[in-house]
Formats: structure tokens, C-alpha cells, sequence
């Protein structure tokens, strides 16, 4: 299984982002799915999470600029970043735990590569 995250980049102050995390490989299916968050010199911090029900949790700094959603269809799951702040600069990643396909239909968490994200003017 691998999870590659995408739409990482430059935005100035007050801007809008999208990024996305697909999940390819041998998924039976995908229960939580989420976004961390890692900048320079900090600990890695929650940005969001989305339950296979579509419930969503948010850490605070985000709430009410942030959304998560989910395509259940192409394992793949979006961020919609608005009014970014230069505090939202850091690496961001996906997490998504995943019962694998075949016999032992085991539960995995699985981590995306990570992508940029530089909030600044």
C-alpha cells in the first residue's frame, strides 16, 4: 500500500490550498484517514482526521478554515486550506489506516511522503 500526497506549495497570506492523498496498493478498504502537519523545530501535530462514516475532527488551530474530505471511490482523500496563516507553514502528510486485501485482511497504518506547504508574502 502507498499513500502519495500532493498540491503542496507557495501562497501568500489569506490564500487557499488544496492538497490530496491517494492510496494505491492491496486495500480491502480504509477506515481513518488523516492530515499531520510538521514544522521546522516542532513536533508533528493533527490538522484533521476523517472517520469511513465521514465524521471529521479537527485540531484547534485549524477549525473553521480547514475541511476534510473523503472519495471513497478513489481512496483518495482532499484538504481544502483557506485564510492559510504563516503559522500553517510545515510539511504536511497523510495517514490513513487500511485493512489490507487477501487472507489476513490485517489493519495497517500507512504514511504518505509528505508536502510543503509555505504560507508567506
Amino acid at each position: 500500500v502507498q499513500l502519495q500526497a500532493s498540491g503542496g506549495g507557495l501562497v501568500q497570506p489569506g490564500g487557499s490550498l488544496r492538497l490530496s492523498c491517494a492510496a494505491s496498493g492491496s486495500i480491502f478498504s480504509i477506515d481513518r484517514m488523516g492530515w499531520y502537519r510538521q514544522a521546522p523545530g516542532k513536533q508533528r501535530e493533527l490538522v484533521a482526521v476523517i472517520i469511513s462514516d465521514s465524521s471529521t475532527n479537527y485540531g484547534d488551530s485549524v477549525k473553521g478554515r480547514f475541511t476534510i474530505s473523503r472519495d471513497n471511490t478513489k481512496n483518495t482523500m482532499y484538504l481544502e486550506m483557506n485564510s492559510l496563516e504563516p503559522g500553517d507553514t510545515a510539511v504536511y502528510f497523510c495517514n490513513a489506516h487500511v485493512t489490507v486485501s487477501g487472507w489476513s485482511r490485517l489493519t495497517y497504518s500507512y504514511w504518505g511522503q509528505g508536502t510543503l506547504v509555505t504560507v508567506s508574502s
